[in-house]
């Protein structure tokens, strides 16, 4: 009979403890791949690095975006009206042909407003040679004022208002140029209040005798006979001196000299590269294509091209027109107004007294218009004047 000693349970007393086979160990040590674990391990905690590393990066970023954001914001809120406005001044430039049911009303208004500004003149009219003309358009004789005597001067201030034909007249002289000779005005735009005159007791003009001149070379050049000189001097002799001062009655100045000094020598409102799109006259209207009186010259050229007065005066009227659009309307001395419509922007004022030259707009396309371009219009008391008859070129 067989012996079993008893040592804890039943089922312990079953177990049996496995045999470890330690060759089988040994070999699957060998066949493991520890730099595989090794880059799996490092790659764990290269992959926490880098997020918490874009953790912190995004939180960087999102407060960089916040200020990125605000600032396009503010930008925008700026940039936006302003680009706008550009835009709208610009686009308003090269405004779109309007169809107007009163074109001809419009005109025969704007003709109205010249012959209104033009008896506003302060001045009396005068002709091309310089003579007055009366208020019922007859010339002021000569036989007006003293013929055959002796000259004899006065000195006259300057009032307020007054032009250098209300004082011609004043005195009883019948040509503007009279004053303007002996007192040597260039120009009489400069005349001004407290400005004191020589006025002599007749029309004529003042010769400063030059070496070798005679009573008979001077009576020729004139055309006025030797006695009257000599009786307007008082000369006792026929012997005349360099620098001697002649006056010569019934003299004239030349007309060239006369517009000189009055001004009236027009110079062309665009002083940049220009085009001649439209000439003065009848004319096939590029929009509505019926057959029209043009009222002026248009000067084709680009948008913002400086525009100046052809003459000096004073600005009487600044506006709006359906056909004109931005306008200026100057009234020059002798009856003259000059009109320069289209502008893109308006640079002088109403009442401003302005120089021959002076900047009084910009060109444009506003109103009744099919591109940029001046246009330009002259008016003499309130007719229509072709302007290139006046324009110095």
């Amino acid at each position: 009979m067989e012996i079993i000693s008893y040592v804890g349970s039943s089922a312990e007393s079953s177990f049996r403890m496995p045999e470890i086979d330690f060759k089988n160990i040994k070999d699957n040590l060998k066949s493991f791949n520890a730099s595989g674990l090794l880059k799996r391990i490092s790659l764990k905690h290269g992959i926490r690095k880098f997020v918490s590393k874009i953790a912190g990066f995004s939180s960087a970023s999102r407060n960089a975006g916040i200020v990125l954001w605000l600032s396009l914001t503010l930008f925008a809120c700026i940039a936006v009206p302003v680009a706008v406005c550009s835009f709208s001044s610009y686009f308003s430039s090269f405004a779109s042909p309007v169809e107007l049911d009163n074109f001809d009303g419009e005109l025969a208004m704007l003709d109205s407003l010249m012959s209104k500004f033009a008896m506003e003149d302060a001045g009396y009219s005068f002709d091309e040679e310089g003579n007055i003309i009366l208020e019922d358009g007859s010339v002021l004789k000569a036989s007006a004022v003293s013929v055959g005597q002796t000259v004899t001067y006065q000195t006259y201030t300057v009032k307020s208002g007054e032009a250098i034909s209300t004082i011609t007249r004043k005195f009883g002289l019948t040509n503007i140029s009279t004053l303007i000779a002996v007192n040597g005005i260039g120009n009489v735009r400069a005349l001004r209040e407290g400005q004191k005159l020589r006025i002599p007791s007749m029309d004529g003009l003042i010769h400063r005798v030059s070496k070798g001149e005679s009573l008979g070379s001077v009576s020729a050049k004139y055309h006025v006979s030797v006695e009257e000189i000599c009786d307007a001097n008082d000369l006792s002799s026929q012997n005349l001196k360099a620098g001697q001062e002649l006056f010569i009655p019934g003299a004239k100045l030349d007309s060239m000299s006369l517009k000189k000094a009055m001004g009236e020598l027009f110079v062309c409102p665009i002083t940049a590269k220009y085009r001649i799109s439209s000439l003065f006259g009848p004319r096939i209207d590029p929009i509505s294509q019926l057959k029209r009186n043009h009222t002026g010259v248009d000067f084709a050229c680009p948008t913002g091209t400086p525009i100046g007065a052809a003459m000096s005066g004073k600005v009487v009227y600044v506006g709006w027109s359906n056909i004109f659009g931005n306008y200026v309307i100057i009234n020059h001395i002798n009856g003259y107004q000059t009109l320069y419509a289209h502008m893109s922007k308006i640079t002088c004022k109403n009442g401003q007294k302005v120089d021959q030259g002076t900047k009084v707009g910009l060109v444009g396309s506003t109103g009744y218009s099919t591109g940029p371009h001046l246009h330009f219009t002259v008016y003499k008391n309130g007719n229509l004047v072709d302007p290139l008859t006046l324009i110095r070129r």
